[in-house]
């Protein structure tokens, strides 16, 4: 354990206990109290993890979590008070992990960061084997992603949702099934996370490349394209 998680909060009293339970839970948490901050330590250094708020000042969470993914694949959680469902998607859009809204339970928080560092860590695949489909090479050993020769930067999310996908290219996957691989929580019904998740990751692959490399099975799921 001991992984390096940035805590953005202004809310001293909030982030004080943000960090207190991490620092329980066996990892090291830094505070940022506004998103200038948070800026200055992401330039400074890599983390492991980001817990972000969104209402900061100095920068916006949707301003610190563009400049983090410019440089950066580690998950983002967000945590604020903004809820609506039209924002979620719009962070899932740009890049966050997932997303827990205020007042949140600090059990389950530290839970989600326990879930997002596990998958996001070096571990690889159970034979190291690396997959090929068309032009992209997936290695499960340093969990790089190349298309077409090119490195291609993808979030934990998105390179575990490409690990399955290629694991069976010819399978048809539902918005269910992704899911409960890849974020290994039970499917309780919103189909937009993985489907946005998808979207992001259809992009970054068909940029560096001129073939479309995922299908949408309508009224299904998805699947590589031949």
């Amino acid at each position: 354990m001991n992984e390096s998680i940035l805590v953005v909060e202004d809310d001293p009293a909030i982030s004080g206990l943000l960090c207190e339970t991490l620092t329980a839970a066996g990892y090291r948490p830094q505070p940022a109290y506004s998103g200038s901050e948070a800026s200055l330590l992401v330039a400074r250094q890599p983390w492991q993890l980001v817990v972000l708020d969104l209402m900061l000042p100095g920068k916006s969470g949707e301003e610190v979590l563009a400049e983090l993914r410019q440089t950066s694949v580690a998950p983002v959680i967000v945590a604020s008070a903004r809820a609506d469902k039209a924002t979620t998607i719009a962070l899932l859009s740009a890049g966050a992990d997932d997303y827990v809204a205020k007042p949140f339970d600090l059990d389950e928080l530290v839970a989600r960061v326990g879930a997002h560092l596990r998958r996001s860590g070096d571990a690889p695949a159970e034979d190291g084997v690396e997959r090929h489909w068309l032009d992209i090479v997936l290695d499960p050993q340093t969990r790089e992603v190349t298309v077409d020769g090119q490195p291609v930067r993808l979030t934990a999310h998105e390179f575990d949702l490409l690990g399955v996908l290629i694991e069976h290219p010819k399978r048809v996957f539902s918005r269910q099934t992704l899911y409960e691989e890849v974020w290994g929580d039970p499917f309780v019904g919103d189909a937009k996370t993985v489907s946005v998740h998808v979207g992001n990751l259809r992009t970054k692959l068909n940029a560096a490349s001129s073939h479309h490399h995922i299908s949408t099975v309508w009224g299904v799921g998805f699947r590589l394209a031949e």
